[in-house]
């Protein structure tokens, strides 16, 4: 994946490299996702990244979720695109 012509900063490349190794069917907290990313307080600043995200749905901002099982936000169709995602990948089901 070439992030560098992205003109992105080093914390977005981190976060967003991090991010790309939670597969499909699972979800992270944006908690966890900073932490993973070597930035263990920054987890506000990671959702401003994955709203900001240049290439979602290929970086699969969609499978970060709130630290209380909230879907919150989804940049790239709200958050009843962001429930569809998580269900057609099997980490959500309709009930939930």
């Amino acid at each position: 994946m070439e992030l560098d012509a992205l003109n992105l900063t080093t914390f977005q490349k981190k976060v967003l490299l991090a991010l790309c190794t939670v597969k499909k069917g699972e979800t992270i907290t944006y908690k966890e996702l900073a932490r993973r990313a070597g930035y263990p307080n920054a987890y506000r600043a990671v959702g401003s990244v994955m709203r900001s995200n240049p290439m979602a749905p290929i970086i699969p901002c969609h499978r970060v979720i709130r630290s209380d099982n909230k879907l919150g936000g989804y940049s790239n169709g709200g958050t009843r695109r962001k429930r569809e995602m998580l269900e057609a990948e099997g980490a959500l089901t309709k009930s939930e």
